[in-house]
């Protein structure tokens, strides 16, 4: 008569006892069966949406407004053109000053023609460059730009109708509001600096 292999009974004596105890018998692993077990946990599951809600988030996070966007490359610009009148305000000797303008004005141009304008240069750059009296500085310019980049931006010199570029080294620290939409920033100098985005308006 064949005997099983030392120690081999006392294991099927234990998983027939097991399987009398559960009622159940182990299913294959990728049978079909009331017993198989497949697909996903609810814990799994809500694993699942808690990242993908955490990614949809940072994503929505992640995009810009257009309208920020827009006002800081119109702070950028500004503050460009700004620190250019400066230079310009000391090589000539003469007070530079800028200032905004009411939605629909209009001013001349260095051509004699009538233009729409958002804010104004005084004087004019040609005023300047003509005014350094040495004929080998004079040279053609354009006038500065009176237009924003885009339209419905709005400026505001806060506390003063106007900035005042130069010509001193040392102008008086000024602020100006800038505003396109719900959006709105800050320009700021200390006086010494240049023109700067201030952290909040």
């Amino acid at each position: 008569m064949p005997t099983s292999a030392p120690g081999s009974r006392p294991l099927a004596d234990a998983a027939a006892r097991l399987r009398a105890v559960t009622g159940r018998q182990r299913t294959p692993r990728g049978a079909c069966g009331p017993a198989a077990t497949g697909g996903f946990t609810l814990l799994e599951l809500l694993i699942v949406i808690a990242v993908m809600a955490l990614a949809t988030g940072l994503s929505i996070l992640a995009l810009r407004d257009p309208a920020r966007q827009q006002l800081e490359q119109e702070a950028a610009r500004l503050s460009a053109l700004l620190e250019a009148a400066r230079i310009e305000s000391r090589t000539s000797g003469h007070l530079v000053s800028w200032r905004p303008l009411a939605s629909g004005s209009r001013t001349t141009a260095a051509a004699g023609a009538v233009v729409p304008a958002d804010f104004l240069f005084e004087p004019t750059l040609a005023a300047l460059t003509g005014s350094l009296g040495n004929a080998s500085l004079a040279r053609p310019s354009p006038a500065w730009p009176t237009r924003w980049l885009h339209e419905g931006t709005q400026a505001e010199v806060i506390g003063a109708p106007r900035l005042v570029l130069g010509p001193e080294p040392l102008i008086p620290a000024q602020r100006l509001r800038l505003r396109l939409g719900e959006q709105q920033l800050v320009l700021a100098t200390d006086g010494l600096g240049a023109f700067r985005v201030e952290d909040r308006p």
